[in-house]
């Protein structure tokens, strides 16, 4: 994946602790399924989809729709370029990317236990889990994607 970085996101992975990467490594090994030309945003709506899956199977109690569609968000494919490509240049440090682990253990993880409880035909405890993938979720775009239809590049209209 370094080879499709620009000089100045190649600079910056690696200038992360070795730790760090060997995280990160990690994170990416556990997903074997590697897109072609999908990129972030797409897989973030495939994600999505797989939530609201979760959710409908819930609301209908079908444990073999919610356990099926909490694996799929679980093992999502990691978008062409993997992960870092993706991240604004001032978030890859040790400090900011240190929260990944974390947050991929909120929505993987809890994705993983809900899956379980689906199938263990406790949909009361599949449920409790969804607040907690959500919670993952939108701590991880709080972090990286900044305030959603904010634009740096618009200029604010004069006032009357």
């Amino acid at each position: 994946m370094m080879k499709a970085y620009t000089p100045e996101l190649r600079q910056k992975v690696m200038a992360l602790s070795p730790e760090l990467k060997a995280t990160i490594q990690k994170l990416h090994a556990g997903h074997p399924r590697r897109a072609k030309e999908t990129n972030l945003r797409q897989i973030m709506h495939e994600i999505l989809s797989e939530y609201q899956s979760i959710a409908s199977a819930v609301a209908t109690d079908n444990a073999e729709q919610a356990a099926e569609a909490a694996r799929r968000l679980a093992s999502h494919r990691i978008p062409k370029g993997g992960l870092l490509a993706y991240f604004p240049l001032d978030k890859v440090n040790d400090d900011d990317m240190g929260v990944l682990p974390a947050m991929n253990t909120a929505v993987e993880g809890s994705a993983l236990k809900l899956a379980a409880a689906a199938d263990a035909g406790d949909m009361a405890l599949a449920a409790s889990y969804m607040s907690d993938i959500m919670t993952g979720c939108v701590a991880c775009h709080q972090k990286f994607r900044g305030v959603p239809g904010n634009s740096a590049y618009l200029m604010t209209p004069q006032s009357k």
